[in-house]
């Protein structure tokens, strides 16, 4: 068994689904260069390393996840923040070895404070909610003019296709085309019926705002953790652009919320309505909601999870071929929307509402 263990899908560590990086392999792509922190999340290796004093952010992907082509797409969009003033981190290199390939960025300025935060954990408080939910809004800002399409298929993208489309059916159809080994991994499940009973109920009340939401590159994965702080509370860098994808602002605000907000790993636990009041002000604040996405964002929200989690599926019945991470994958597919039927989910839409 590895001594290096990750976060899992749920509260207990588990084995990594990869190797984690060695000294020797961090050299052999960035020159000499030492481990001093290994990141404990699953779906890739990564690293904090030191070469000639300088800390880098070292991340490894095997082929089947992202090739240079795929990572070319996220650094594009990288690139175009940095050039407009937003506080993400650096692209340096990237590099193709045998069936791997590696990332390397600048290691951001800020502190790391939820670096060792299990997935879904809330926030430290209001402010830094407040604080996430302007930084989110100034995000927005910067990429306004980044106009590339949207990616390519790949796994563990967090995009919005299928129930951005007027009729998701078609859309659903077309995502599992491209997708041949997610369609695989349903075969056996009873998505169909499941998709009509749960999900397709939030997208007809969605529905009527689709057209008025633009097109926007977002990050998609807005949480604690991927955000390192300032000494003020401030965000001082956003980091892992790794689910960035052409969605829209309304998709990547629901993601903030849905992420920092609701406790997926206990669902059981209160929501933290106090954060998402706190986070949907300061965007506000930066970025005023137009009338549609304020319409759109509360019957978003119930649906922003279904594609990853759809990706997810793709992910681990096709690249780590994890029958037991498949099964949760697509739980989750159908259990984030469902949530929002039950008590607490309708309370937090109720507020969201009143919010916006």
């Amino acid at each position: 068994m590895s001594t290096h263990l990750a976060h899992g899908l749920g509260t207990e560590p588990v084995e990594p689904d990869w190797p984690p990086l060695t000294d020797a392999e961090v050299t052999a792509v960035t020159g000499p260069a030492r481990v001093v922190w290994r990141s404990p999340r699953p779906l890739s290796a990564a690293a904090v390393v030191v070469r000639e004093g300088r800390r880098l952010f070292v991340k490894r992907h095997h082929v089947t996840v992202r090739t240079s082509r795929g990572l070319a797409e996220e650094h594009a969009f990288l690139r175009h923040l940095r050039e407009r003033g937003a506080p993400v981190v650096e692209v340096l290199d990237l590099v193709e070895r045998g069936e791997w390939t590696y990332e390397i960025h600048s290691a951001g300025t800020g502190r790391d404070l939820y670096r060792d935060a299990l997935s879904w954990s809330p926030f430290l408080g209001t402010a830094h909610a407040r604080a996430a939910g302007e930084a989110l809004a100034r995000l927005h800002l910067a990429a306004e003019d980044f106009a590339a399409p949207r990616r390519s298929p790949q796994p563990l993208v967090a995009s919005f296709t299928v129930f951005a489309a007027p009729d998701p059916w078609a859309a659903l159809d077309g995502f599992l085309s491209e997708r041949p080994r997610l369609a695989a991994a349903l075969a056996d499940l009873p998505w169909r019926e499941d998709t009509r009973r749960v999900l397709l109920p939030h997208h007809e009340r969605l529905a009527p705002h689709l057209s008025a939401l633009g097109p926007l590159w977002t990050h998609n994965d807005w949480h604690a953790s991927n955000l390192l702080w300032g000494e003020d509370g401030e965000v001082a860098t956003v980091l892992d652009f790794g689910m960035s994808d052409r969605t829209t602002a309304v998709h990547d605000l629901a993601t903030a919320l849905e992420r920092n907000t609701v406790q997926w790993l206990d669902p059981g636990r209160p929501v933290q309505e106090e954060h998402a009041i706190a986070l949907l002000r300061g965007y506000r604040s930066v970025r005023p909601l137009t009338a549609a996405e304020s319409k759109a964002l509360p019957a978003l929200l119930p649906l922003v999870h279904a594609e990853f989690a759809l990706s997810e599926v793709d992910y681990f019945h096709g690249v780590t071929r994890s029958p037991a991470n498949t099964r949760l994958a697509y739980e989750y597919y159908v259990g984030h929307a469902e949530w929002f039927a039950g008590r607490a989910g309708r309370r937090l839409l109720e507020l969201v509402a009143a919010q916006v």
